[in-house]
């Protein structure tokens, strides 16, 4: 059985079209996936996030044992900042993708992705053993909005006294919707600016009409997981199950910067992780353009354009960009055909397309 958002009576009303994903039923589009894609980048977008899990992480060994079970430096993050880090087995493949926000010394929230909530649920619970500290799941919960635009500022601004202007990227701070409290976050997966709000599930219909009325002047709309997926291979922004799996290293995502040796002490994954880093991966993560208006999709096979057919790749997402108005795609290239400027081939449902190598991302806003 699917589960459903706080949001899904409210979804139904603007008679959105659903699907399944990771064991939700979430809202794909409401209109058309160009129309809420345009005004993400243009105007901004209402996102219903509620599929994301929420896993708090407290007391005085909360930093210790988030620095044992992921790569990153948690204990090095300040109250009110976040941090994109990953979540590693032992032998360094990739369990999950996550931002971590530490709200104080001894209280740290972990979003993971909806797909992998109970890996990283029980991994952290397993972790913790030893330490002087609690995970909880909050999934439950808590109910995940997000207003992403160049007008989010101007939206929010008209819903709270909060000050804007000193939230910062990647930090948070509690903060009040008309007379809603909520952990106010800014984070992102558009390439836009933008603002998360975590609210407990029960007052999310209630913020959600807010946003939407406070938003009706400046352009916004409700948006989509199918925008979604487009704006964030625009701006570059890898996706677990296409660009991170657990057969994959961080190294090869290009990813490698969040794995911190430096650190003090142990951490799941460090041995093989340090291993890992000495060595040049097969293939590495690259961007994909193409011309004309036909895409490549996740698993088409790519090849060099100077042998004979010689299978060199994989596309891992790709579509026609609605901001740039030709396809693009991010891919896992084998070493030698990943510099800038390389000409490579891939097999659209029978047909030879040529594709460049880029750098990512596609789009960066002004």
């Amino acid at each position: 059985m699917t589960k459903e958002s706080p949001l899904y009576g409210v979804h139904k009303g603007l008679g959105a079209l659903f699907t399944d994903f990771a064991g939700w039923s979430m809202p794909v589009r409401y209109s058309s996936e160009l129309a809420e894609h345009k005004a993400v980048r243009e105007a901004a977008g209402l996102f219903d996030l509620s599929h994301m899990a929420e896993i708090e992480v407290t007391g005085p060994q909360a930093a210790d044992v988030l620095d044992y079970a992921l790569v990153g430096n948690l204990s090095g993050v300040k109250p009110g900042k976040a941090r994109y880090t990953m979540i590693c087995n032992a032998d360094g493949g990739v369990l999950d993708d996550l931002v971590v926000y530490r709200l104080e010394d001894e209280k740290f929230l972990v979003v993971a992705n909806a797909g992998n909530a109970d890996v990283v649920a029980d991994a952290l619970a397993e972790r913790v053993a030893g330490f002087d500290a609690v995970v909880t799941n909050k999934s439950e919960d808590v109910a995940l909005i997000a207003v992403q635009g160049p007008k989010a500022v101007d939206i929010l601004r008209s819903v709270t006294d909060a000050d804007l202007d000193s939230l910062k990227y990647y930090a948070s701070y509690p903060a009040v919707v008309k007379g809603h409290d909520v952990l106010l976050a800014r984070t992102g997966y558009t390439g836009e600016d933008g603002f998360e709000l975590y609210v407990a599930a029960a007052e999310a219909p209630a913020v959600w009409a807010l946003l939407t009325e406070a938003g009706e002047p400046h352009g916004l709309l409700p948006a989509g997981l199918a925008c979604r997926d487009t704006l964030r291979l625009e701006a570059g922004m890898p996706l677990y199950g296409n660009e991170l799996s657990v057969e994959l290293s961080p190294f090869e995502a290009g990813l490698g910067r969040v794995v911190k040796f430096e650190k003090p002490g142990d951490f799941v994954g460090k041995a093989a992780l340090a291993e890992l880093s000495k060595l040049d991966v097969p293939r590495i993560r690259v961007g994909l353009k193409g011309s004309g208006r036909r895409a490549p999709r996740h698993g088409y096979k790519i090849v060099d354009n100077g042998s004979n057919n010689t299978e060199i790749g994989e596309i891992t997402s790709g579509a026609l960009s609605p901001t740039l108005g030709y396809p693009i795609a991010m891919a896992y290239v084998d070493l030698a055909f990943t510099e800038p400027g390389t000409q490579l081939s891939v097999d659209i449902r029978g047909k030879i397309e040529t594709v460049e190598v880029v750098a990512l991302p596609f789009y960066k806003r002004a």
